[in-house]
């Protein structure tokens, strides 16, 4: 259960951290591509059953 919730909470963090405001235009795919490492980690360990 907590996985699911963890895995949910890192996607929407994915969705808000990519640069589509033109505030973030400057960040890059920094941020996106940081969360997106640390999603893929979680759901590998979910699937392990490590979580």
């Amino acid at each position: 259960m907590l996985s699911t919730i963890l895995i949910i909470v890192l996607v929407l963090l994915l969705i808000g951290a990519l640069p589509a405001w033109p505030y973030s235009t400057s960040w890059g795919y920094g941020p996106g591509g940081l969360l997106g490492t640390v999603l893929i980690v979680v759901v590998i360990l979910a699937l392990l059953g490590r979580i």
